[in-house]
């Protein structure tokens, strides 16, 4: 039972700080567009990289927690094609949140817990992207 509060709790933190990244990304990125001397295509093209590196810094904060969890006693493992690497667990991460899907890299114990709440928190991320550059393009895309 232990496990089950400790991988909520983590959980519950790294979905916080993906959300909390995200939203400023996406804040300061709709604050910075308008402000551009550029036309529109620049201004399209900041949004997708904008939300590019947000999606990549999330990936990286979900495979450091995979990282702590694999190796920490309470959480289960990683196994697979998996090395116990700081870089191998951020690649699982990225199959994960992007709902790719895990194949060379299967979660064990507790861990699954992390995975799906992963999937579900990249799926909500990702389509929050798309609705954000939809807005930004809807808005400049005609600016010329």
């Amino acid at each position: 039972m232990n496990e089950l509060i400790a991988v909520t709790l983590l959980n519950i933190l790294l979905i916080t700080v993906v959300v909390v990244i995200h939203y400023e990304f996406l804040y300061r990125t709709s604050d910075i567009i308008p402000r551009l001397c550029a036309r529109h295509r620049p201004r399209i093209l900041i949004g997708v990289l904008a939300a590019l590196i947000a999606h990549s810094v999330e990936v990286w904060i979900f495979g450091v927690g995979y990282y702590f969890e694999h190796h920490s006693p309470w959480f289960g493992t990683l196994q697979g094609n998996f090395d116990g690497s700081l870089l191998d667990a951020a690649y699982f991460s990225f199959t994960t949140f992007s709902t790719l899907g895990f194949g060379d890299i299967e979660p064990i114990g507790p861990l699954r817990y992390t995975a799906g709440m992963e999937a579900l928190t990249g799926l909500v991320l990702i389509t929050w992207s798309a609705s954000f550059l939809f807005v930004e393009m809807q808005r400049y895309w005609d600016d010329r």
